[in-house]
């Protein structure tokens, strides 16, 4: 037994290793040492973040909430990033990375996790520097709750992150994946429940509104956020669910073109 767990040791160092010098390489290949550098990996983000809140400011946008429409927008659309940037960036991301293939040590799921980690890292810095930036210009309060917050934002990224390694692994199958989730994506935007409240609508939608996985992520956050200012609905339980059964389908489906692979 002590045995059987060194080596289950070595195996996660040598994982450990191999992602994190994936995920170097993307950071380098993706921002280069010019410029700003790594530091779009959270500065891009924040932009559009801030770029749609102002955008929302400026036309007053209804939002369903007592909820300040800085608060609303940072909540909102940086869970839209969290979720949506994995799986554009795990579709087609195997054939790049052929001859990295080589290397025994290197599979496809570590491809993915380097690129996952990469998106969710970038959001999660960008969510967390505005949210000081607004809390210290006095735009935002400090959330009633952080521990609900970082569960809610947990499940957002499980979910993105199982999206984006089932949708990777599918893409190196049929073209017609990354051809779809474009359009896909943006019609998601509307239902992610990152411009509206579910409490906002009508008691026969709210509950399909929750068979969306990511409404009940960003209802979630807004509890930790706002407490007792907002009334939320979520289901805890299906979106994990969800999660879990992405998780299953990604992990299988990497398998498959594991054994498919031939690097050049």
């Amino acid at each position: 037994m002590p045995s059987q767990l060194a080596a289950i040791g070595r195996s996660a160092q040598i994982q450990g290793r191999v992602i994190y010098a994936l995920l170097m390489r993307e950071i380098l290949t993706r921002y280069g040492r010019h410029n700003i550098g790594f530091l779009w990996l959270f500065i891009e983000p924040m932009l559009f973040t801030t770029g749609v809140t102002i955008l929302w400011t400026l036309t007053q946008s209804l939002h369903g909430s007592s909820l300040p429409i800085v608060a609303f927008a940072l909540t909102g659309y940086s869970s839209v990033l969290l979720w949506r940037n994995m799986p554009g960036r795990c579709i087609g991301a195997i054939q790049p990375n052929l001859a990295l293939m080589y290397h025994r040590n290197v599979r496809p799921i570590d491809i993915f996790l380097a690129r996952i980690l990469l998106e969710a890292g970038g959001a999660t810095i960008s969510f967390m520097t505005l949210s000081l930036f607004y809390i210290y210009i006095g735009w935002l309060d400090p959330p009633v709750d952080v521990l609900v917050v970082a569960g809610g934002w947990f499940m957002i990224a499980w979910f993105g992150a199982g999206l984006g390694m089932f949708l990777g692994a599918l893409s190196e199958k049929s073209e017609l994946v990354e051809r779809l989730w474009h359009p896909i994506s943006y019609l998601a935007f509307p239902l992610s429940g990152a411009a509206f409240m579910v409490d906002a609508l009508p008691p026969a939608a709210q509950k399909y509104a929750l068979y969306v996985p990511m409404v009940n992520g960003v209802e979630i956050v807004r509890q930790g956020y706002f407490g007792d200012q907002v009334r939320v609905h979520y289901d805890l339980l299906y979106m994990l669910t969800c999660c879990v059964v992405l998780t299953v389908l990604a992990l299988a489906q990497t398998a498959v073109i594991n054994r498919g692979i031939t690097p050049e």
